[in-house]
Parts: C-alpha cells; structure tokens; sequence
C-alpha cells in the first residue's frame, strides 16, 4: 500500500469574473475569506490591547474635565471594560480587510473589476468610515457630553461608570461611522439597477425624516448632537445622489432583458 501524500494548503486566491466555480469550491473560498477575517481581527485585538492604556485615556478625552474619573463596581469590572473596549477597537481596525474580504468574494460573481479598482473602492468605503468616526469623537461627543452631563444643573450628582461610558461612546463612534456609508448603500443600489438618481431627488423629504430618525436613536439623544449628525448626513444624501446620477447602472425595468419579456407578454395579448 502506497504512503498517503499530504495535500497542498489551498491558498487564498482571487477569482477571475469569467471563472465558474461548483458549490464546493465557492464554500473553500468563502471558508477561507472568514479565516483571513478572524486572524486579521485577532491581529487587531492583540495590537489594541498593548496600547489599551493609551486607548483609554483618548477614548476619555471628550470628557468635560470635571467628569474625568470613572468608577466601577466590582473587582472583575476593569478587566471586562478593557476586553469590550480593545474588542471594538478592532473591529474598526480590521474592518479594511473584511470590507476587501467581502468585495473579492461578491464583486466577481456580478461584474468585471480589477484588483487596483477594487482596492479603491474598499479604501473609499474605508476613508469615509474612519471620516464618520472622525466627526463623532472631535464634533458631536464632546458638544453631546457637555450637554448631557450639565443638564439639570445642580439638582443630579453625576458619576460616570467606566463601562456604561465606554459602551456610550463605542457605539455612537460606530453608528457615526456607519452612518457616513449612506452614500456608499445609495450608489451600490444605484448600480445594481434598484433606483435611480431621479428616484433619489424624488424622495427627499423621505430621506431627511428618516436621518433625523436614526439621528435621534443614537445614544446621544440630545437636540445639538442629534442637528450635528444631520447636517453631514444631508451633504452626503447630495453626494449620494450624484454618484448615483454618474455611476448608475441602466434600471433593471428598463433593460433589453426586461424590455423583451414585456414585449412578448404585450404580443401574446
């Protein structure tokens, strides 16, 4: 009986736009896209946790200087704080991999893209990522916390629990982040054939309601923070429009394939 040859370690490989692949061979490629994605995150959760002293103290600059001091209330509370906050720290850290990860994966399966434009794309919907967290941690949190700790005056003493704060402030930098994709998620149905631009100019007031919506649920609350995460989001609502008026595919309902159905439908009458 002949000796058993160890196969190959499959390496992760790009997917040209005209290859079909079976069943089988897109769940290997998909397998091995989630475990770039798991060590890129724990890469990134290693790195932040070194520097989780420093993570800290920015995390706590928004602070007004008076409502610096954070407080626990159990021996394992620092411990646990620390892991949630480094955690989210690294989902935006790595969240450049996996957004490649996902445009590799999905984007040949559609349409013809090349590596460089890939890149691209992922840096843009990236660059606007790291812009929306940006605006969150120097705009709307320090003018939302001034706010919020000061209200009511003299009638509350505030004491601020380490882990409901850091919670605070992680997830309205995520949701600031998130909210500036908006006009990514208008040119992806843009050019899937969805909506149109026109679609887009119509709906406008639709549109505002439903930014000062999302805008009121974040965990700010306030009037000022809620009017500072607006008014970006109304810029980007036009930049949307605009990229879905330049970049836009032709509407599904109004492409040859649909044309030649509706066609044959009206003849058959």
């Amino acid at each position: 009986m002949s000796p058993r040859v160890p196969r190959a370690p499959r390496r992760l490989r790009r997917v040209a736009p005209d290859e079909r692949l079976s069943v089988v061979e897109h769940l290997d490629e998909l397998r091995n896209r989630i475990v770039v994605c798991v060590v890129a995150l724990i890469v990134a959760f290693i790195a932040m946790y070194v520097v989780h002293d420093r993570l800290l103290e920015v995390l706590q600059w928004p602070l007004p200087a008076d409502h610096d001091k954070l407080i626990t209330f159990s021996p394992t509370e620092p411990f646990m704080t620390v892991l949630k906050v480094v955690f989210y720290a690294a989902i935006l850290t790595a969240l450049p991999v996996w957004l490649y990860q996902l445009y590799a994966f999905v984007i040949p399966a559609v349409a013809h893209q090349s590596r460089r434009k890939s890149l691209m794309v992922v840096g843009g919907v990236s660059a606007l990522f790291v812009a929306g967290v940006a605006f969150g941690y120097f705009v709307v949190l320090p003018v939302a916390l001034q706010w919020l700790l000061g209200f009511g005056g003299d009638t509350f003493l505030v004491q601020l629990r380490a882990g409901e704060y850091y919670g605070f402030i992680t997830t309205m930098l995520l949701g600031a982040g998130l909210l500036f994709e908006v006009p990514v998620a208008m040119l992806v149905f843009a050019r899937m054939g969805l909506v149109t631009a026109e679609m887009y100019r119509r709906q406008w007031r639709l549109a505002i309601v439903i930014i000062a919506f999302i805008a009121a649920i974040l965990p700010g609350g306030d009037p000022f923070s809620m009017l500072l995460l607006m008014v970006p989001q109304i810029l980007l609502y036009v930049l949307g429009i605009w990229l879905a008026a330049t970049f836009g595919a032709t509407p599904l309902w109004r492409r040859e394939a649909w044309a030649g159905d509706e066609s044959e439908a009206s003849g058959s009458t």
